[in-house]
């Protein structure tokens, strides 16, 4: 199969995907080596694909949501769990999260969460390679862009977020 070929299919396995998809499963599928494969996604990207690529894979970004907000949010790193609980519990998406560092400006990495199971596999993932969160760069403050349904469900999830204490408010 031609590079060309393989992009195409790649798109197709993202489009089908339930759930993110991994280099090193694309690069199995394909018979090719995992580099080849981000290689691939580069060239996607460049063409234009909107591929976004979580810690547990590649994944074409979430448009069922009609309302996005960014929220602001303080924490320890005990408190990231429950932070990303209440929101999926809510209903929404974490698509995101932000900070701000100040060599090298913002900085966001995909997250992608909509379920338990999502945070759960993420929180293990974080705790397997030793990982610190993003958070940690700035004092445990961060930024989330979330999805939701409905305006309803992100007043609900922004609210049990100040209720916990985690919405970084004004003091």
């Amino acid at each position: 199969m031609d590079g060309e070929a393989r992009r195409r299919e790649i798109m197709s396995c993202l489009k089908s995907a339930e759930n993110p998809v991994s280099a090193a499963s694309l690069a199995s599928r394909f018979s090719v080596s995992r580099q080849i494969i981000v290689g691939d996604i580069a060239l996607l990207r460049a063409g234009g694909e909107n591929i976004a690529a979580t810690p547990r894979g590649y994944v074409l970004p979430w448009e069922g949501g009609d309302v996005k907000r960014t929220v602001a949010c303080v924490h320890d790193r005990a408190g990231m769990a429950r932070e990303l609980e209440i929101l999926v519990d809510h209903g929404c998406q974490v698509l995101d999260v932000i900070v701000e560092h100040p060599v090298y400006g913002q900085l966001t990495g995909q997250l992608h969460l909509s379920s338990r199971y999502d945070v759960q596999a993420f929180i293990r993932c974080m705790d397997a390679d030793g990982a610190r969160p993003l958070s940690q760069l700035t004092g445990g403050i961060h930024l989330h862009t979330i999805s939701c349904a409905t305006e309803e469900r992100m007043e609900r999830a922004v609210a049990a977020l100040a209720q916990a204490g985690i919405l970084l408010e004004d003091k």
